[in-house]
């Protein structure tokens, strides 16, 4: 197998971000944290520092319509930073259409009480999970 990297995936948003990393061989998705975005940037970099990730995956919204909606330009930006900031690991843009949604939904099916499912940070993160799965799988 080598010494493969991890693929850490990002659920964008204004305030929060959510992000999943797999383990190192690269097989299971597991939430790693929810983080203030304008604390992002410096996050990965610690977060880089200790860990080897070989591809980021950046959740890219859309409405369901494929249109742009708020928080579209401000991924597209971040995108365009991420590769600034870090060269050396590629990123991809993922559609995330459904993402959320399918999280809230995770949330509704695993249980979660409703006050835990008012927690928006542990969505992003689920969010993050959900869209690193479905790479995965996608593969």
């Amino acid at each position: 197998m080598g010494n493969m990297g991890r693929i850490l995936a990002i659920d964008y948003g204004k305030k929060r971000t959510g992000l999943a990393v797999t383990d190192p061989e690269q097989i299971i998705a597991t939430g790693l944290t929810t983080v203030d975005t304008d604390k992002l940037v410096v996050f990965l970099k610690q977060y880089f520092a200790k860990e080897p990730v070989e591809l980021i995956l950046l959740g890219h919204p859309k409405k369901l319509d494929g249109t742009d909606n708020d928080i579209t330009p401000k991924v597209e930006k971040f995108f365009g930073q991420l590769s600034r900031l870090f060269p050396q690991i590629p990123a991809k843009l993922l559609d995330e259409r459904f993402t959320s949604a399918m999280a809230f939904q995770t949330m509704i099916d695993s249980g979660l009480k409703k006050k835990d499912r008012r927690d928006k940070a542990l969505v992003d993160e689920i969010s993050a999970t959900i869209l690193l799965q479905g790479y995965l799988q996608g593969r």
